[in-house]
């Protein structure tokens, strides 16, 4: 069967428009790109997952919950399958409120049958250092018991500090610590793009915790 082009609801509407590129920084994906590694991350949780009846997709906030609705509609799609799907707030688990203790909280919303003996794949924008994943276990851990926990982002940037690794990744970003990975989307960006740039101070960064902070 022939595989049908994205609709503009999965791509999450203008992703085909031309990324607008701030001065200092590359796109290094595009929207197109975007789809089609979210495209190919999909196809990777069904095959893993035998089909993915047993799936549970959480994103955590802000870029990894519109993530996490795409990949559910691609698997829709492909299986004829409605994917379980809802979003995990990190904020009160992170190992860095002492220094950034102004936060704004974010939403968990657990699906319909919650998270007990499922395979719940954590979605989230950019790998890092690991404590965001962190973070979002220990979350986990008060929430239910799931039978497997994956993870599943569309930028690996390299640079952890803890033993974690993504299990579906979009794309492997060789970066220098010096160096931002910003993602933008849609759905909360108005456009579909990756973009590298000069790091931001870590003291700065609050707003911004996705790349410096916790990823």
């Amino acid at each position: 069967m022939r595989a049908q082009k994205p609709t503009a609801s999965e791509s999450g509407g203008t992703s085909g428009a031309q990324a607008k590129v701030p001065e200092g920084t590359r796109a290094v994906l595009d929207g197109p790109e975007i789809n089609r590694a979210l495209t190919r991350v999909a196809h990777e949780v069904l095959e893993r997952t035998k089909g993915g009846h047993e799936v549970t997709l959480l994103g955590i906030p802000s870029r990894g919950v519109p993530l996490a609705q795409r990949l559910a509609r691609r698997i829709e799609r492909v299986e004829d399958l409605s994917v379980p799907t809802g979003s995990l707030d990190i904020t009160m688990y992170r190992d860095d409120l002492r220094l950034a203790p102004a936060r704004a909280l974010g939403r968990t919303e657990i699906p319909d049958g919650g998270l007990d003996d499922r395979v719940v794949v954590l979605v989230d924008d950019v790998l890092f250092s690991g404590r965001t994943v962190r973070a979002a276990l220990d979350a986990l851990g008060d929430l239910g018991r799931p039978r497997a926990v994956q993870l599943a982002v569309l930028v690996d940037r390299g640079h952890r500090e803890l033993p974690i690794r993504a299990d579906y990744v979009g794309k492997n970003l060789p970066t220098s610590l010096r160096e931002t990975v910003d993602v933008r989307l849609s759905e909360t960006d108005d456009q579909d793009a990756v973009l590298l740039g000069p790091s931001r101070s870590r003291a700065g960064s609050a707003g911004s915790a996705d790349q410096e902070v916790d990823s």
